[in-house]
């Protein structure tokens, strides 16, 4: 696991992955729904399609739309273990930790907040 201001700058040089951002329904959503259950979305995700040791459609298994963690995941390489293991260095083929876990969490919800941030200041 890396510091995350370190990871967000190298994100954002990267083509993909500077290319998601929230929508305005997305927006709408985390308003709706408030941040603490958006976070219970993450982890809920999180657990049950990344965590696991095996994952028989990892690269495949997180949207590219459909709720605002997805989007975040893509922007944060937090979608697929390969990613994981890119960008995080968290070794693919081992069961995620609960500290593994929280981390990717907090990413995700990083990035979101700045969206937030950056929609304001728009």
């Amino acid at each position: 696991m890396i510091n995350t201001d370190l990871l967000f700058e190298k994100l954002s040089k990267s083509k993909f992955r500077s290319r998601f951002h929230l929508s305005p329904k997305d927006f709408d959503y985390i308003n709706t729904k408030g941040l603490e259950v958006i976070r219970n979305h993450a982890l809920d995700f999180i657990t049950k399609r990344l965590a696991p040791s095996i994952i028989t459609n990892d690269g495949k298994q997180t949207p590219m739309r459909g709720h605002p963690v997805f989007i975040a995941q893509h922007a944060t390489a937090t979608c697929c273990r390969g990613c994981l293991e890119k960008w995080h260095h968290i070794t693919k083929g081992k069961e995620l930790t609960p500290l593994e876990i929280n981390y990717i969490v907090d990413v995700i919800m990083t990035y979101i907040k700045k969206e937030i941030n950056n929609q304001k200041i728009k």
